[in-house]
């Protein structure tokens, strides 16, 4: 039997429920993986491709980025990063905003920034090795959406969207559901003339087609066709008030509000 070689960073993907994917990251023989609302899915593709779970990564609260947690626990103690101000039991690194962390077993250093919105204390992780620009977002910004606003308010949304749309263009985003679809239809239906927009929902709706994946995405093109990074543009804001969810010179924050209240019954 040959050992294992170690292998550059990559990232496997992971689909759970029905829209959900789990993130495994791995070098060929160590794996950490990031919000494992389902422990089977995270075994099954750990023993396919012989990897050693040695961390996992939590960005929120919710049951289907945290329930698989005590599932992998019990065939092994590792540490589970997550965020302090969450609410997440059986932590055992609590991070916050501009923390840095060496995942265990892996060449591998993340940058923990807080963006509250979806949830209060969610938080996400990025990757900035030069070359290798990763976010694992959870539910906070989607391919060509962002999350609802189940605690946080449109303001504070808007300002973690604007923390993360400040990464690097080729930053890969490695989002937590596959919205991205149903994400630029209405995206269309407030920006109908952004061609960026209407090439990208060509390339999404053959991706789907065949089932795989839209994601990761990039930050570079959440920039150019995601609304929700793009809610001050003169199209957007004019379909808003056209559409009669914003008044006329409306506060940007009303504009971000009114346009997530319009996503949440499209």
């Amino acid at each position: 039997m040959t050992s294992q070689a170690r292998q550059d960073l990559a990232v496997l993907t992971v689909p759970a429920f029905n829209d959900n994917y789990l993130w495994v990251i791995h070098d060929g023989i160590h794996a950490a993986v990031v919000d494992p609302g389902d422990a089977g899915p995270i075994r099954e593709t750990l023993a396919e491709h012989h990897l050693t779970l040695s961390a996992i990564l939590l960005t929120h609260h919710h049951a289907d980025h945290i329930g698989g947690v005590p599932a992998l626990l019990a065939q092994g103690s590792v540490p589970v990063f997550g965020p302090r101000n969450d609410g997440i039991e059986g932590i055992t690194q609590a991070l916050g905003e501009g923390e840095r962390i060496k995942v265990p077993g892996l060449d591998l250093e993340l940058e923990v920034l807080e963006v509250p919105g979806h949830t209060l204390g969610h938080i996400a992780y990025v990757r900035r090795t030069p070359g290798a620009h990763w976010l694992f977002c959870g539910d906070t910004l989607f391919a060509g959406g962002c999350g609802r606003l189940f605690e946080g308010t449109p303001a504070q949304m808007a300002d973690s969207l604007a923390k993360l749309a400040a990464l690097p263009d080729d930053t890969l985003v490695y989002c937590a559901h596959e919205y991205t679809v149903s994400n630029l239809r209405f995206a269309q239906a407030v920006e109908p003339d952004n061609q960026g927009l209407a090439l990208r929902m060509k390339d999404a709706s053959e991706r789907r087609g065949t089932r795989l994946p839209t994601v990761p995405s990039t930050i570079g093109l959440e920039r150019g066709t995601n609304p929700f990074l793009r809610y001050t543009e003169p199209g957007i804001v004019k379909s808003l008030v056209q559409a009669g969810r914003l008044k006329e010179g409306a506060a940007p924050v009303e504009a971000f509000a009114a346009l997530r209240e319009w996503k949440n019954v499209f």
